[in-house]
């Protein structure tokens, strides 16, 4: 991205270069670019107060320092530049790098904020070490070489911190109870969607394939069963269950999988009609209907721990009874 913003005017995009700010206007960019982190990393602590409190309370310990470095900031503007900090931020600099909306963290679970972390750290060190070598005077420099330090030194801080509010069995825990979390909103409804998806559209496509021999009429028929599927699943799963008890997070969410997966399940084996060839299509589609049952095999035994034995004689003997009865159907028995 950095790249291809090189390659555009900085009038056309009405935001500056960096390497065109000036010493003050660098040192404002850092204030605001500290301010923001630490009201995300607030946010973060926020966000997994409830379920995950050991790790709120690193987040909570990560935004203090970031306060405590914008404090630094501040003082160092105000001996060289007086009170008066020109409003400059990150999304007024073309080529430099840009923070997850805050509001997406609703949409994180703790592995991925953990990660999202250790990367803005990343950036703030590469930022804060071309800072300094753009400034000629020597305080300014050596604070912005200590603070590039200090956010190259944060992954540290953030060890530091878990060994204090996180014990090994509980930072154990906390990870089970995210997976359980991601499975609960992702993966189950995902994986009811699938199974409907892909089984219970094996009856009408491949009766109408057959009974029709017709590649274009079964691809209409396959479509709307799938998308019609897909709707109607989707807000049965969002509709019937608001999370807030059950603890399987957000209704839309989870509507979301299994309104989409639903419709993809269906799709799979109708899209190969889209061959004009009959029995060419018809080969496809049975080959993606073998893997379809399999992926559903698969994601039983992987997330829902089901045995694999029992997943495969349950979802294949099921599809392949159906699939028959399609069959056998559309060709007129």
């Amino acid at each position: 991205m950095a790249s291809i913003a090189r390659l555009i005017p900085a009038g056309l995009t009405g935001r500056r270069r960096f390497n065109s700010l000036s010493e003050k206007e660098i040192l404002a960019l850092a204030i605001s670019s500290e301010e923001e982190d630490g009201r995300i990393y607030a946010t973060y602590a926020d966000h997994l107060r409830a379920a995950f409190p050991a790790s709120a309370a690193i987040f909570e310990g990560m935004a203090k320092e970031e306060d405590g470095h914008r404090g630094r900031l501040i003082e160092r503007f105000r001996e060289r530049f007086g009170e008066t900090i020109p409003p400059i931020r990150r999304e007024h600099v073309a080529d430099f790098y840009q923070r997850r909306p805050v509001w997406l963290v609703e949409n994180l679970g703790l592995e991925t904020i953990r990660e999202e972390v250790d990367v803005m750290e990343r950036q703030a060190e590469t930022f804060y070490r071309l800072a300094a070598s753009r400034t000629n005077d020597a305080a300014t420099r050596k604070l912005l070489g200590d603070l590039a330090m200090a956010e190259a030194g944060h992954v540290r801080t953030a060890d530091r911190l878990a060994k204090a509010h996180l014990p090994p069995g509980e930072k154990e825990e906390e990870d089970r109870g995210a997976r359980r979390q991601f499975i609960l909103t992702w993966v189950q409804p995902g994986l009811a969607g699938l199974m409907d998806g892909s089984v219970s559209t094996l009856a009408p496509i491949f009766a109408t394939a057959f009974a029709t021999e017709d590649p274009w009429t079964t691809f209409l028929v396959g479509l709307s069963a799938s998308v019609g599927a897909g709707i109607s699943m989707g807000f049965t799963e969002a509709a019937h269950d608001d999370g807030k008890l059950s603890g399987r997070g957000s209704p839309w969410k989870r509507g979301l999988a299994s309104g989409v997966m639903t419709a993809l399940g269906g799709l799979g084996h109708a899209l190969p009609y889209l061959i004009p060839s009959f029995w060419t299509a018809t080969a496809i589609a049975f080959v993606v209907v073998f893997l379809e049952l399999w992926a559903i095999v698969w994601i039983q035994n992987r997330y829902m721990e089901t045995p694999f034995l029992r997943a495969a004689f349950q979802v294949v003997l099921g599809g392949g009874l159906v699939l028959a009865a399609g069959i056998l159907i559309g060709g007129g028995i």
